[in-house]
């Protein structure tokens, strides 16, 4: 019966040991009545693993679960499954048909699930807008993609005036005088009736923009994830089916979207703020009893530099599984997030383009907070040279990784390098003699100093672990004598030389790779998910 209720999917993955148990342990494989299984199954089959089969399967299960809990206050899984056949209804007649693309530019909150699944049941597409992108790359992004509708929140209008949109939707309102003539999401929903909608034909398919932090972002659309993608995760990171989780991360990112496709398989409540402030944080995990918590690494850095009165203030001691994707943990973040609040820090290498290659958990953080992990199962991970021939262990190459969540290619031409059905990550690292996974840095940022290689990551690993610096970057600029150098951009606390630093990495480095020049800033330029805009500080 279980097999019947996730498909064949699930008959796949379960085929084998590993799986079976993950699950198990999980708690995904549980016991049903007998008219729940042939209801799970049947929407499973009608609907698929998407947004719109995974919610509509969860108010089979457990209509009256609260779902999701935002500013507003709670959902049941029940209301959101009526609140988004209703705005299904709505944006059919606003002239969404299946294949068409709906953009999405919303913060952490229910308008940003709700039309997500309604455009899934629809069988339109979904393309997600990150909500820190410039007026201009917003513009060539629509321009590109050519969504017929946009969801946005009222306060990126203005941010989006610039852009060619046929019909617009407002997800969260701010004034009182929006405007009778605006469309919002719960005028919509309001103005349709909320009974079961007929399944599309085809499914929908998610497109996730790349940061943009080297050039204008561009999508990665990928299909719906089956039972192996959550299986591979759940190997390595151990949540538990009806947990309480905390999503801080932009759910328009892969990270911040994964869990929410995980909430859809492990029946969990989701607990979202719009805005992501650091005792914020603490806050609402604590009074919200969530077991996990979902970051991106500069939060876990905005956290770790409030007070220690503060931190200590706040009882983390239910949260099991603190999640980090996103960018690298620089320097000793995550031993001093362990030292603070338990040894709860899962941290995950990937892309956009290959999702999850591997999974660093507390045991690895603690042996050697440097590394990336393992990969997890059913992820292949190889360190290839230029020729595309594999390296051995200890030698340092370009990152390929193999799973079932590879990206299909981008929506606008062209694609990664694959190598034997192996995608490039765009990164350049090693396995280590313990087995763990190396990452040194992006291949296209390396630079050649005096006939050295020298990666900036190393070097800005480094400078982090210094006690007075906050926060640091490095890029390479040329140099007349050597070719290329290193500067570095730093935030630091309290007062501290440029000598004192070049010290410092000396000390710890070889020569040829302490910066030249250090420029002293007030805080880094990064996008909404955390990265740093190394463009913008080239232009400095």
């Amino acid at each position: 019966m279980l097999r019947s209720l996730l498909g064949s999917a699930l008959g796949r993955a379960a085929a084998g040991g590993t799986s079976l148990k993950v699950l198990t342990e999980a708690g995904i494989i549980r016991p049903y009545s007998p008219l729940v299984l042939a209801g799970l199954a049947r929407t499973l089959r009608r609907w698929g693993t998407g947004p719109a089969g995974g919610f509509t399967s969860l108010a089979v299960r457990a209509p009256d679960q609260i779902g999701l809990i935002d500013e507003l206050g709670s959902l049941t899984f029940g209301e959101m499954h009526q609140r988004s056949n209703a705005l299904a209804r709505a944006l059919r007649e606003i002239g969404v048909r299946e294949g068409d693309g709906v953009a999405i530019m919303c913060r952490n909150h229910r308008g940003f699930v709700d039309a997500s699944i309604a455009v899934s049941k629809l069988g339109a597409d979904i393309l997600y807008l990150n909500t820190a992108f410039a007026g201009p790359q917003l513009a060539d992004v629509l321009e590109r993609e050519k969504p017929t509708v946009v969801v946005h929140d009222e306060e990126y209008t203005l941010l989006l005036s610039g852009a060619t949109i046929e019909n617009r939707v407002v997800a969260w309102v701010d004034s009182d005088d929006l405007g009778a003539d605006v469309a919002t999401i719960e005028s919509l929903i309001s103005s349709q009736a909320a009974g079961d909608l007929e399944p599309p034909e085809r499914h929908t398919r998610i497109v996730i923009l790349t940061s943009g932090t080297t050039g204008t972002p561009k999508g990665a659309p990928r299909n719906e994830a089956g039972i192996d993608a959550a299986v591979s995760l759940l190997s390595r990171m151990p949540l538990r089916y009806g947990w309480r989780t905390h999503i801080a991360a932009p759910l328009f990112h892969t990270w911040g979207f994964a869990h929410l496709a995980m909430s859809m398989l492990l029946g969990s409540t989701v607990v979202l703020r719009r805005k992501f402030d650091p005792e914020e944080a603490l806050r609402v995990t604590e009074a919200e009893g969530c077991q996990s918590l979902v970051v991106i690494p500069v939060m876990l850095q905005r956290i770790m530099n409030l007070p220690e009165e503060t931190r200590a203030s706040y009882d983390l001691s239910r949260v099991k599984v603190v999640a980090a994707s996103g960018s690298a943990l620089p320097g000793d973040l995550a031993v001093s997030w362990m030292d603070q609040f338990g040894d709860n820090l899962y941290n995950i290498y990937g892309s956009t383009e290959v999702a999850y290659a591997s999974i660093a958990n507390p045991v690895d953080l603690r042996e050697a907070p440097s590394s990336a992990g393992r990969p997890p199962w059913a992820t292949i991970v190889k360190i290839l040279d230029p020729e595309g021939k594999e390296l051995p262990a200890g030698e340092s190459g370009r990152i390929f990784v193999g799973n079932s969540l590879l990206f299909e290619g981008y929506t606008g031409g062209g694609h990664k390098e694959v190598v034997d059905g192996l995608m490039s990550s765009g990164d350049v690292g090693r396995f280590g003699p313990d087995g763990r996974l190396y990452v040194e840095g992006r291949d296209d940022e390396m630079i050649v100093s005096g006939g050295e290689n020298v990666f900036p990551k190393e070097v800005e690993d480094c400078l982090a672990r210094h006690e007075s610096v906050v926060e640091v970057a490095a890029i390479g600029v040329d140099d007349p004598d050597f070719g290329k150098r290193l500067k570095a951009f730093v935030v630091t606390r309290g007062e501290v030389s440029e000598e004192t630093l070049k010290d410092w990495v000396k000390e710890n480095l070889a020569r040829y790779k302490v910066p030249r020049d250090f420029v002293f800033l007030d805080e880094l330029p990064r996008n909404a998910t955390g990265k740093v805009l190394k463009r913008e500080l080239d232009k400095s």
